[in-house]
C-alpha cells in the first residue's frame, strides 16, 4: 500500500511539508537519472560508439534488395507477387527500391492523369 495524500491534507502545514518533500525527492531522482544518462553517453562517445539504428542494410537485406530490384524492373510479376515471393511487406519493398533510387511506378498516378485528361477534354474540348 502506498501513502495517499488527500487534497485537504495539503492545506495544513504538515501536508505541505510532506508534499514538498516528496516533490523534492522526485526532482532529485530525475536529475540523478539525467546526469547518469549524460555520463554514460559521453563515455560511449569517448569509445567511438554511436547509439541508434544502423543505417546500412544487412547482407541478407542487400540480397533481397537486389532480387526485388530485378523483379520490379522486369515488371512481369506484380508487386503483390514480389512481396509474397520475397516474404516482405509492400512498405519494405518500396523502402528497398527507394534505397536504390529506383523510380516507383504508380498505377494510381497514371489513372489520375488519364482521368484529368478526360475531364479537360470534356470541358475544354482538347487535351493539352
Amino acid at each position: 500500500m502506498g501513502y495517499q495524500l488527500k487534497i485537504s491534507a495539503r492545506k495544513s502545514a504538515q501536508g505541505r511539508l510532506v508534499f514538498n518533500l516528496f516533490a523534492s525527492l522526485a526532482e532529485f531522482e530525475r536529475k540523478l537519472i539525467r546526469e547518469r544518462t549524460h555520463t554514460g553517453l559521453a563515455a560511449a562517445r569517448a569509445q567511438s560508439r554511436v547509439g541508434g539504428r544502423r543505417r546500412e542494410l544487412s547482407e541478407e537485406a542487400e540480397r533481397t534488395v537486389t532480387v526485388a530490384e530485378t523483379l520490379y524492373k522486369k515488371q512481369q510479376p506484380g508487386v503483390n507477387e514480389i512481396v509474397q515471393r520475397l516474404r516482405i511487406s509492400k512498405v519494405t519493398l518500396y523502402k528497398y527500391l527507394r534505397h536504390l533510387g529506383v523510380v516507383i511506378h504508380s498505377h494510381r498516378k497514371a489513372a489520375a492523369a488519364k482521368l484529368t485528361e478526360r475531364v479537360l477534354y470534356l470541358f475544354i474540348g482538347q487535351i493539352p
